[in-house]
């Protein structure tokens, strides 16, 4: 699986302190206060008890398919010690990919070799840039899951994997990037009954300059890859179009992210 890390970050810190405290500000804030944080439960695993202070700052929406589970717990795992925040954020997420862009940056491939996570760094033109569609509506993972077929086709499993190489060769130069790179067989069409105006949100994308466009994750976030020189008019077109869908939400202009994890002062503060 693929995944890009992108400018939208979570802050986590955990201090020691005489019981269990639990703050959150931003994204998700006010959402659990308690052990059951999925912030909290990392913590508490890397350091063995529960005797902490954990404060979690956010920009990332929650259940819109940005990974923000994964995000959040590598972070956390990393503020409380943690050799390998990978392999944690990846086990306690199950999404390898986005635990390997929270932690890596830049574009990785990422995937479970006999119960172990492995990933890899892919160029990553510097040209790029992301808008994000995200609708005021939360999709859970489960749900998105549930209506996807259990068994597919040896003719659309060729067809994803062929677009994939597409993909691959124009994140590292834009010039091949058209939406054929993008195009998808095996999830987007489905889930479109969770989010019937995604078709015309993604068409919109790509009529603002959008080079190529995707679901983000699961959904219902929908992704624009574009160029630095085209973010405007796209950003620009995407609001348009969301706000003639009728859907609540807003739109991010997002860049890559290449540095991935950082610690203390090197941590950009979430506003």
């Amino acid at each position: 699986m693929l995944a890009i890390a992108l400018d939208c970050y979570v802050q986590v810190e955990v201090e020691q302190a005489s019981s269990l405290i639990v703050r959150s500000e931003g994204e998700g804030a006010g959402l659990f206060h308690d052990a059951s944080h999925l912030a909290a439960r990392v913590a508490i695993e890397v350091v063995g008890h529960d005797r902490l202070a954990v404060t979690v700052r956010s920009q990332i929406p929650v259940s819109r398919g940005l990974g923000s589970s994964a995000a959040l717990a590598a972070a956390a795992a990393a503020a409380a010690g943690a050799e390998d925040p990978f392999t944690i954020a990846a086990a306690w997420d199950g999404h390898p990919e986005y635990a390997a862009a929270s932690v890596f940056g830049g574009l990785v491939a990422a995937t479970m070799i006999d119960d172990q996570a492995h990933a890899a760094r892919l160029p990553l033109s510097e040209e790029l840039a992301f808008v994000v569609i995200v609708p005021d509506r939360p999709l859970a993972t489960a749900d998105a899951r549930r209506v996807l077929a259990h068994t597919i086709s040896r003719a659309d499993a060729t067809f994803n994997l062929g677009r994939m190489g597409l993909l691959l060769a124009g994140l590292a130069e834009p010039s091949l990037l058209t939406p054929h790179a993008t195009a998808d067989r095996l999830h987007q069409e489905a889930r479109t009954a969770l989010f019937p105006e995604a078709p015309g949100l993604l068409d919109a994308l790509v009529a603002a300059g959008a080079l190529a466009t995707c679901w983000s994750g699961a959904g219902p976030s929908l992704l624009g890859i574009t160029t630095e020189s085209a973010l405007p008019s796209v950003h620009s077109g995407a609001e348009g179009a969301l706000t003639a869908s009728g859907v609540p939400g807003r739109v991010l202009r997002l860049r890559a992210d290449r540095k991935g994890l950082v610690y203390g002062d090197e941590a950009e503060r979430p506003n």
